[in-house]
């Protein structure tokens, strides 16, 4: 499983936060399962930001089931009082049996209708020690049965999430076709359906995560040298790509990425 905070932009500013490895029966539907508690005292709020994996989230919270299409841009969220999710970060296998056109859910959420699954989920996360783990084996079960058996086509999708999501060689869509041995359009089809973005999107999504990890945690690399490591044409494509989805410069983000002060 990838780095816990990867796609977390102000990681040093989150609540209680895990990534738990989902049961291996459904390890074909789900990359891993989050889950965020917090206790704010009345008053304060936690601001979350994130720059989003290219994938659909199904998120279990106290007010009922939602399923969380893939964004464009940063996301962020308010949290006050106490509460928790438990939220399962789908692979491409999973959309087709939840959703015929993932991007109509593009930067949205909707309610998900999977009557019992709520209730069940509340009370795993109410039941003490080992909690999560059970809350996670209780929605990865109700995912497993909803699903069903994985076809071929599915398994290949998710072989084109994995490449283009963690191959740090794959810098164009034509390199990840050559690689799955489809053509360009027949790529282009498998992450229309099973995700919702292009796949120059989802390698432009893994770059970005990954600079903004390293300007995060390397204060003394250079930003041209974090552009020309991730394939970017220069520093200047670099602060591009994060104005356009972050809304701020790498340098802005350097200088605020640190914990905030009460």
């Amino acid at each position: 499983m990838v780095d816990p905070t990867r796609g977390v932009l102000y990681p040093a500013r989150l609540p209680q936060f895990h990534r738990l490895p989902p049961p291996a029966q459904v390890a074909e539907l789900v990359e891993w399962c989050w889950i965020p508690e917090w206790d704010i005292e009345p008053g304060r709020s936690s601001r979350q930001d994130l720059v989003s994996f290219p994938a659909l989230n199904l998120v279990v919270e106290s007010g009922g089931t939602v399923l969380s299409g893939a964004t464009t841009r940063a996301s962020s969220r308010e949290l006050t009082g106490r509460g928790w999710a438990v939220g399962a970060l789908l692979r491409p296998a999973a959309v087709a049996a939840l959703t015929e056109e993932p991007s109509t859910l593009l930067d949205r959420v909707e309610a998900y209708p999977a009557p019992g699954l709520t209730e069940a989920v509340a009370r795993a996360m109410s039941s003490g020690e080992g909690h999560r783990e059970r809350a996670v084996a209780v929605l990865c079960a109700w995912l497993g049965e909803r699903v069903g058996e994985v076809p071929a086509p599915a398994r290949h999708a998710n072989a084109m999430a994995e490449l283009l999501m963690s191959d740090p060689d794959i810098r164009t869509p034509e390199q990840a076709a050559a690689r799955l041995a489809v053509s360009v359009r027949t790529l282009q089809r498998m992450a229309h359906r099973h995700v919702g973005l292009s796949p120059a999107a989802m390698i432009r999504r893994r770059r970005l995560q990954e600079a903004a990890e390293r300007i995060r945690s390397h204060a003394d690399t250079d930003l041209a040298t974090v552009a020309v490591e991730l394939g970017y044409a220069d520093q200047s494509h670099l602060a591009n790509d994060f104005r356009a989805v972050l809304g701020f410069t790498p340098s802005a983000y350097r200088a605020d990425a640190g914990p905030r002060r009460a």
